[in-house]
């Protein structure tokens, strides 16, 4: 199996430290909005990877972390007069709403920074121990970057270099411009800890690398995350965390790429994203997965309707292959197709190409191969695709009652109302707008059943 190392910037065979068992650490969210498309993508990549690993025979420990303590969220909580750790936790629990929603496997663990505040300080006063960092009069300690000699090694910039557009007057405290801080002293109002340098807060690129250690160790396998992290944040982890620990932090550093519209990363702090939640009213969790899915993890992936419309006409026919009971017997790993899958997931997780396997894997079944659906089912589930009954979101309920509406002349504002009209209808024997109702339903994908306890509906 091989990986696309950003740090060499080459695949390399995966070669875990530990036998088979792999740590594995991605960064979560800042949360200090509700979550768009763009942390689905980062969230069902990583968890592609880990699941993905485990299907090989490895024994996974991912751990996610959630930012719960910064600069945007302590701003929103004070525009909306909360606590901030309250305004977080909130987020939090919508975020794993979102996370359930989307079928994505969680994390095994998933620490936040609030909860790490002891911990941060003692890393921060060993890098001052060790000469790597230093505080300053007003609170504030900051990294000494110069003392780092392989500072740039990921981004591949050159320390000096990182000058050109840094504020040339240095804030107070700062030895030098480059400096990045890893405690902030407390401005007032501000939530803050105690600590040997005052009351303060924990600098961001600081939390990971002290939920790194805690959670997983000194040097791990995999780091994830998106492009955008690359620099500062990476940089920074791996200056803090190789000082500290005087090792190798990161063996396989994993970057996907950004979520665009109109070319341009979809971002909070842009204003142009799409909440999941938002997304979910339109589109189901296999159709947003295979969206995702169907372009590489490391490239770019442009949003549009047309896009999602394409991903779940593809996911459909998957989904709706002639199925078959599956057979339990069956060794898979000696088929064409689970080579052809695992050849393709082991390049760099080249799940464009594994899905082309699914695809061919599902014109058999429709050919009556009576192994195909069974190796279908269990490939797909290795990418995180549900072979259960479709769920109707709420657009297309509303298109289809739009529809019958129309051919009926008479508005109904819910498959309630609709479905009692219809009943009244079948028990005047007016079969011909009974016949209606359930025809044009069903050209819109959905369903009548009738039964002695009433009649249901369900995606077609």
């Amino acid at each position: 199996m091989k990986l696309y190392n950003s740090m060499t910037g080459r695949k390399e065979e995966f070669i875990p430290l530990d036998g088979k068992n792999v740590k594995m650490y991605a960064c979560g969210i800042t949360v200090y909005d509700l979550s768009h498309i763009g942390h689905a993508r980062q969230a069902i990549a990583y968890a592609m990877v880990a699941d993905y690993l485990r299907y090989r025979g490895y024994n996974v420990k991912y751990v996610r972390n959630y930012t719960d303590v910064d600069d945007k969220i302590i701003d929103r909580a004070n525009k909306l007069g909360k606590d901030p750790l309250e305004f977080s936790r909130e987020q939090i629990e919508e975020t794993e709403k979102d996370m359930a929603n989307l079928h994505i496997t969680d994390a095994d663990v998933k620490p936040k920074a609030s909860e790490n505040i002891e911990n941060i300080i003692e890393f921060v006063q060993g890098l001052i121990d060790k000469g790597h960092a230093y505080p300053a009069e007003n609170g504030d300690v900051y990294f000494n970057v110069r003392s780092f000699p392989g500072y740039g090694k990921l981004s591949h910039r050159k320390v000096d270099e990182l000058l050109n557009g840094v504020r040339k007057d240095v804030e107070e405290g700062k030895h030098d411009p480059i400096d990045f801080a890893l405690w902030k002293a407390a401005k007032p109002g501000e939530i803050s800890w105690k600590s040997p340098w005052g009351e303060g807060r924990p600098g961001w690129h600081i939390e990971c690398s002290t939920m790194v250690l805690k959670n997983l160790g000194e040097t791990i396998d995999i780091h994830g995350g998106g492009k955008d992290l690359i620099f500062p944040h990476h940089e920074n982890e791996i200056a803090q965390s190789e000082c500290a620990n005087g090792c190798k932090f990161v063996n396989y550093w994993l970057h996907n790429g950004f979520v665009t519209i109109n070319k341009e990363k979809m971002s909070k702090s842009l204003g142009n994203f799409l909440t999941i939640d938002d997304l979910l009213k339109k589109y189901d969790a296999n159709t947003i997965r295979f969206f995702i899915l169907t372009n590489h993890y490391r490239m770019p992936v442009e949003f549009s309707d047309e896009a999602l419309s394409s991903a779940q006409a593809g996911v459909k026919r998957m989904l709706n292959a002639k199925r078959t009971k599956i057979n339990e017997d069956l060794d898979i790993t000696q088929t064409e197709e689970y080579k052809a899958f695992v050849e393709a997931m082991d390049d760099d997780l080249n799940t464009s190409k594994a899905l082309a396997v699914l695809f061919d894997l599902t014109n058999k079944a429709n050919k009556d191969d009576k192994n195909a659906f069974t190796i279908l089912f269990k490939l797909a589930s290795v990418l995180g695709f549900t072979f259960d009954k479709p769920q109707l979101n709420e657009d297309e309920i509303k298109n289809a009652l739009a529809k019958v509406s129309e051919a009926l002349g008479k508005d109904f504002s819910s498959m309630d109302e609709l479905i009692a009209f219809r009943k009244e209808a079948r028990d005047a024997k007016n079969w011909d707008v009974a016949d209606k109702i359930r025809i044009t339903l069903d050209e819109c994908g959905i369903v009548l059943k009738d039964t002695k306890d009433g009649t249901t509906y369900e995606a077609k």
